[in-house]
């Protein structure tokens, strides 16, 4: 009976009047206690599972922002990957129409590019990705070739470059043509006779620059052309310039492109001031003009 004694709580005021009492049984401050530590456990569990779900959230939260920024970066990779096949396109016409004129064995040898067959994506398979590792790698194979094709073709334009750079491909004077190569009426006697080269009207005392690098073979007087300079440009071609009222160089001069030759007159057999151009390809003259570039 002992065991289950009321507890009182009584409440007074400091002059030592009582206020009121309250009694219950032993037991009930225990139920009280455990009650609160029930209650703070679920509130804590509470907290916990929010505080869970809210970093899972936000977790999730920056997962769809990396996926939409990955795929936003694979369709721009996509289109980049597209353009740069589209140029590679355009490269293969354009490697084409150069090497045209050197003819098919100039060209560099690739690989056979022969492809054919229907390509359909099986009903049961979501369809292929815009770009797989195999685009890449033919991609990459492509970028390799036409890396090899304009190394070579630049290699072969360094060369050809040399071989232009010695031809008569400039005009020595500016002016009109007033005579052309071929057949004509002389202005002599007026009969046909076949003219050598072109006469170039100028005034007297134009320079007359050299179109291409050379060594003068003569510098001097003709008989029929008066002061008169001739280049040797090697491979067997020579240019003469005829009529000059002065010349410039001295035989057995190396002379660069664009170098003065002297100036133009009406020396020799000649109506008017002009310069008297001719080109000679194994000592038969050829046409001028099949030589001019600018």
């Amino acid at each position: 009976m002992g065991r289950h004694r009321p507890f009182s709580l009584l409440v007074v005021r400091a002059d030592g009047g009582r206020v009121f009492g309250l009694t219950f049984p032993l037991r009930l401050p225990l139920v009280i206690a455990v009650g609160v530590l029930v209650v703070a456990a679920a509130l804590g569990l509470l907290a916990g599972d929010w505080w869970l779900r809210r970093t899972q959230h936000d977790e999730i939260g920056g997962l769809v922002r990396e996926v939409e920024a990955q795929r936003a970066t694979i369709a721009g990779f996509n289109r980049r990957v597209a353009e740069l096949q589209a140029e590679i396109a355009n490269w293969q016409e354009l490697h084409g129409r150069i090497w045209e004129p050197f003819g098919p064995d100039a060209a560099p040898r690739g690989r056979s590019t022969g492809i054919g067959g229907a390509r359909a994506n099986p009903p049961d398979r979501p369809p292929a990705p815009a770009v797989s590792s195999d685009d890449l790698g033919r991609l990459a194979e492509a970028v390799r070739e036409e890396g090899e094709s304009l190394r070579t073709l630049e290699r072969l334009i360094s060369r050809a470059g040399k071989a232009l750079a010695s031809l008569p491909s400039r005009w020595p004077v500016r002016g009109a043509v007033n005579s052309e190569f071929g057949g004509r009426q002389s202005p002599w006697n007026k009969r046909g006779e076949f003219h050598s080269g072109i006469d170039i009207g100028a005034d007297r005392g134009t320079p007359v620059l050299a179109p291409a690098a050379g060594i003068v073979s003569f510098a001097g007087t003709h008989a029929e052309y008066g002061l008169t300079v001739i280049v040797d440009h090697g491979q067997d071609l020579r240019t003469i310039y005829g009529h000059l009222s002065k010349v410039s160089v001295a035989s057995g001069q190396a002379i660069a492109r664009g170098a003065a030759l002297g100036l133009t007159g009406n020396s020799g057999r000649s109506s008017g001031p002009h310069l008297h151009y001719e080109i000679l390809v194994n000592g038969r003259p050829v046409n001028p003009r099949a030589y001019f570039w600018d």
